[in-house]
């Protein structure tokens, strides 16, 4: 006498239950059907002879619909953030090109274009220098300013060491030596990064040093910098944020 097995249900336990589901989790937020579920469950259950009276039920569902308010408004909030960021960083991607003004003190020389900046004097002052200098801090080029004006005071480089390029001062160690030609020889350094200083005689007889302000080329923008926020990078100075940006020019 033989007997047979169900191979449909010998096999069956091998499989994975696919009627089960995960659960799917709570918060443990109180949405508002919860609430009213409660509240019905209070008002099903409470004592005859002792109701509840009609002001804490006003006054429980103004304190939730308030919480309701509260949660939606921080929502709208969010959605508005991020809407900013959004139209922040489409307005910052449109500054890739351009010279933006930072303060710095480092000035970079492209080679190409000239390196300008400005420099704010808040007091009456006798004599201003800037000072250029390489990485190993020695002087490539320096400018007197004598009897600075009050306010902003801009200065161009055009990269030469021996100041016979354009500027806006008066270079302090022009040379003046000549080619074979008879023209001026102009010797300027090789595009990079450079050091910047700047020394104040004021008028009441102390001396400082300023701040300088400088416009670099914008290389490309980050939206989620480490520092939070969106991050312009300029060529050869790095990282800045758009809001520590002074100025934008077109060049």
């Amino acid at each position: 006498m033989t007997s047979s097995v169900d191979s449909n249900s010998a096999l069956g336990g091998m499989y994975w239950d696919n009627t089960s589901k995960v659960e799917e989790k709570n918060n443990g937020a109180l949405t508002q059907a919860d609430f009213f579920a409660l509240l019905t469950q209070q008002l099903a259950y409470q004592d005859p002879t002792k109701p509840v009276e009609n002001d804490q039920m006003i006054a429980q569902m103004t304190n939730f619909t308030m919480a309701d308010g509260i949660g939606s408004l921080n929502q709208s909030f969010k959605g508005f953030a991020e809407s900013m960021t959004s139209n922040q960083a489409l307005q910052a991607s449109s500054l890739v090109g351009r010279s933006v003004l930072t303060q710095s003190d480092e000035i970079v020389f492209t080679g190409e274009t000239l390196s300008r900046g400005n420099i704010e004097l808040d007091k009456p002052a006798t004599m201003m220098k800037i000072r250029i200098e390489n990485d190993k801090g020695e002087l490539i080029q320096s400018f007197s300013v004598e009897n600075p004006k009050v306010g902003k005071n801009e200065f161009v480089w055009d990269g030469t060491t021996n100041g016979t390029g354009s500027n806006s001062t008066t270079p302090d160690d022009s040379t003046g030596e000549t080619g074979a030609d008879g023209e001026d020889v102009i010797d300027r350094v090789n595009a990079g990064v450079y050091k910047i200083k700047v020394d104040v005689s004021y008028a009441d007889g102390t001396n400082g040093s300023l701040p300088v302000n400088v416009y670099t080329p914008v290389g490309s923008v980050s939206l989620n910098g480490t520092a939070g926020g969106i991050m312009l990078n300029l060529i050869g100075l790095g990282a800045v944020k758009l809001g520590d940006v002074l100025e934008v020019s077109y060049t």
